[in-house]
């Protein structure tokens, strides 16, 4: 598997998954409000690393460097679990400097889960009682 930094080459695919990942995965959002568009709204101004395997993308991370925070973290459904996920953490954390920070939907028990069991903490729970999420923090 193959880490590097996106190019707008890549960015039909990037738009793909991220449509396709949250659709499947999001049960608490309106799918149907979901579109392809929502890549390039979501990560202006965010340097985007993606894993690849045989020049077929697996999965991306964007990250706002300034602020060292994982803003979106995303596997094509048919990867999941196979390791894509950890790589691109790992890569994430080698880029920025500690302490790394990202926020985790708190229905997504999954991503919490995966977080969790890859060395970040649960800081505090914020957002409207509809739509909480976790800060969570890596040092």
């Amino acid at each position: 598997m193959n880490i590097r930094v996106a190019s707008e080459l890549d960015y039909p695919d990037l738009r793909l998954i991220y449509l396709k990942s949250r659709r499947k995965s999001f049960h608490w959002a309106d799918i149907e409000e979901m579109t392809l568009d929502d890549f390039d709204k979501h990560t202006v101004g965010e340097y985007i690393i993606l894993a690849e395997e045989d020049t077929h993308i697996l999965g991306f991370a964007s990250l706002y460097l300034p602020d060292n925070f994982i803003h979106h973290l995303f596997v094509h459904p048919d990867f999941s679990g196979k390791g894509v996920g950890g790589q691109l953490v790992n890569a994430s954390i080698e880029k920025m400097n500690k302490p790394l920070r990202l926020k985790c939907v708190s229905e997504n028990q999954k991503a919490m889960k995966f977080y969790e069991n890859n060395g970040w903490k649960k800081v505090v729970e914020e957002g409207k009682p509809e739509e909480k999420y976790w800060v969570m923090e890596y040092e």
